[in-house]
């Protein structure tokens, strides 16, 4: 490998961040201009999905190449095992040295259920692993971002409740937030490789925007002047009867009443400020792409580096009636923010083309050189960056979410979702039930025309199309000799 010509890679992805958040999105409340200025620099995708709409089957999904089920991260607790193969190991194998800070979660890391310790590690390739899962205290020492706040601002992690609602709480400063602290890792790290004649992949992981919901309060304020101009959740009153009983649990409690947002108790000031925490804290987000991006450009490395901004899924923020996340495949749970961004190399363009996020591993291995890895699922993107495939790539994205958190017991969640240019089916596979949407008709996903007699061929050819989406989740591994 030639070191010269192998691009770097800075690879930030957020935590539950709906596409829906920034300003090159359509969003015209949020402050996001660094994101909204490289966005018109790079290709952004509107409609990429995420393979599970929670943390664990995603990030095992993105970053193998391979659907959930596959890479045997199907569920938030799981531990991925150590036959499996990340892209940042492909990668350092290729000669990169690669770092991380934030959260990985490919292993358990549940404070709940015991862990005091960093979450365990495969063979995953980092060089460097400053973690942070999340802001919680549970890990300790272990945690590195707890570590930086006693020892450089001589404190802990605070947070304030506010008078006018029990669901928001004023955050730590911005110079004191996990996202500025990541941030500042990839800073150093950026700095520290200008000059090592070696190519480089950093992983920033912000546990921002995932609830609870405590942006700084400096970020809040400018929200709270015109807090009545902030849209309530698009919510149908009775909408969660005609759809998977998930729904209507979740309705009175989020997590089926284990995490609290019981939409039915909440007022509209409370919506509103939950909002408005938020965005300001993909607000927080912006600012912190800004400081890694000035760093490229300050050691002038910003030519020679892809830079990928995405997050694992999305939140339902009170949309449909639900806080939170869980057997849900609404655009705002799985329709995720992406943008692929290298300078003079990749030119800029709004893609409309449906995308995956597994398809990122195999898409940054075709843009940097590197052999092909066979275990991955996922459909590259570089031919449709280079132009040789017109608009087109996925014909149908594929999603699902197999018992992935432990909330649903009565029955046990487990659903699949495959969604068209204009139709999505989810297929509910614990009771029969399902849920179909015409995205043409009803774009606001709430009207379920699962047993509508309207609907019932599209219903048939969807069906049909989710079953052979899952017969492709099989593992592509060992491959087949070519003499047998």
């Amino acid at each position: 490998m030639d070191a010269r010509k192998s691009p770097n890679i800075l690879w930030i992805c957020t935590d539950q961040q709906r596409f829906d958040t920034l300003g090159c999105y359509g969003n015209t409340f949020v402050s996001t201009p660094v994101l909204d200025s490289l966005a018109r620099e790079s290709a952004l995708f509107e409609n990429a999905f995420c393979q599970s709409p929670v943390c664990t089957p995603s990030r095992g999904s993105f970053l193998t190449g391979r659907y959930p089920v596959t890479s045997h991260t199907r569920q938030n607790g799981a531990d991925i095992p150590p036959t499996e193969k990340l892209v940042t190991k492909i990668f350092h194998d290729a000669g990169y040295y690669c770092g991380l800070s934030g959260k990985l979660h490919l292993s358990a890391c549940n404070p709940a259920a015991g862990a005091t310790e960093m979450e365990p590690r495969i063979n995953d390739g980092y060089d460097e692993f400053h973690w942070s899962h999340d802001t919680s205290p549970s890990w300790g020492i272990q945690n590195e971002y707890y570590r930086w706040l006693k020892e450089v601002h001589n404190t802990g992690y605070k947070t304030e409740q506010r008078s006018d609602t029990k669901w928001v709480q004023n955050g730590m400063p911005v110079d004191q937030t996990q996202a500025y602290w990541c941030a500042q890792k990839a800073v150093d790290f950026i700095e520290q490789r200008k000059d090592s004649g070696k190519p480089w992949l950093f992983s920033v992981n912000m546990y921002d925007p995932h609830h609870p919901f405590d942006a700084p309060e400096e970020l809040l304020q400018r929200y709270l002047g015109k807090l009545d101009d902030i849209p309530l959740p698009s919510y149908r009153a009775g909408e969660e009867l005609e759809k998977p009983v998930w729904q209507r649990q979740d309705h009175t409690g989020a997590y089926n009443h284990n995490a609290g947002y019981p939409y039915t108790e909440m007022s509209d000031t409370d919506h509103r400020l939950i909002r408005a925490s938020y965005w300001a804290m993909c607000d927080l987000i912006d600012m912190q792409v800004g400081r890694m991006l000035d760093a490229l450009d300050e050691t002038g490395q910003r030519e020679n580096t892809i830079v990928i901004f995405m997050s694992d899924h999305g939140e339902l923020l009170g949309d449909h009636g639900i806080y939170l996340k869980g057997p849900f495949f609404y655009e705002c749970s799985v329709k995720v923010p992406l943008i692929i961004h290298w300078k003079n190399r990749i030119a800029p363009k709004g893609y409309k083309a449906l995308a995956e996020l597994n398809d990122l591993p195999q898409t940054l291995l075709d843009l940097c050189g590197l052999p092909a890895y066979e275990g991955m699922q996922g459909q590259s993107l570089e031919p449709l960056l280079e132009g040789r495939t017109g608009d087109s790539h996925h014909e149908s994205v594929y999603c699902e979410y197999l018992n992935a958190m432990p909330w649903h017991k009565d029955p046990k969640a487990f659903a699949t979702m495959v969604r068209t240019d204009r139709y999505k089916l989810v297929a509910a596979h614990s009771d029969n039930s399902g849920e179909l949407y015409d995205l043409e008709e009803d774009p606001g996903e709430h009207t379920n025309q699962y047993g509508s007699p309207r609907y019932a061929a599209v219903k048939t050819e969807l069906l049909e199309k989710l079953l052979n989406r899952w017969c492709h989740t099989a593992d592509p591994l060992p491959v087949r000799k070519s003499d047998w």
